[in-house]
C-alpha cells in the first residue's frame, strides 16, 4: 500500500484546526486584536523579539540597551491579562506541537537506538 504522507499532513492540519488548544488561541488572539493598547505592545515585543532572534542567529551579540528594551517589554505585557492568557494559549499549542513532534520522529529515534 503506498503512503502519501503529505495527504496526512494536511490532514493533521485540518484535525489541528478543530482542536480546544487551536480554538482557545484564536479567541485569545482575537481578543488581543479588539484591545488597541495590547494589539499594539503584543506587535511591538514580536517585532523585538523577531529582531533579537534574527541578530543571535547571525551571530551578533545583543547589546544592553535591545536587552533591556525586551525585558522593559516584558514587564509591561506582564500587566496586560489579555497577552498574558494568548501567550498562555501560545504555550498550550507549542505543547500540542511537541508533542506531535515526539511521535513523528519516533522511527527515527528507534532506528538509531538499535
Amino acid at each position: 500500500m503506498a503512503v502519501n504522507i503529505y495527504d496526512t499532513a494536511n490532514q493533521m492540519e485540518q484535525e489541528i484546526r478543530q482542536t480546544s488548544e487551536y480554538k482557545s488561541l484564536q479567541e485569545a488572539f482575537a481578543e488581543v486584536r479588539k484591545d488597541e493598547h495590547a494589539s499594539a505592545l503584543y506587535n511591538q515585543f514580536q517585532d523585538v523579539q523577531s529582531n533579537l532572534q534574527q541578530k543571535q542567529m547571525n551571530g551578533e551579540e545583543l547589546t544592553e540597551d535591545e536587552i533591556k528594551n525586551v525585558h522593559d517589554i516584558a514587564d509591561q505585557i506582564e500587566k496586560v491579562d489579555l497577552i498574558k492568557d494568548l501567550m498562555d494559549k501560545e504555550r498550550s499549542m507549542n505543547q500540542l506541537f511537541s508533542d506531535v513532534s515526539q511521535i513523528i520522529v519516533k522511527p527515527i529515534q528507534e532506528l538509531y537506538k538499535n
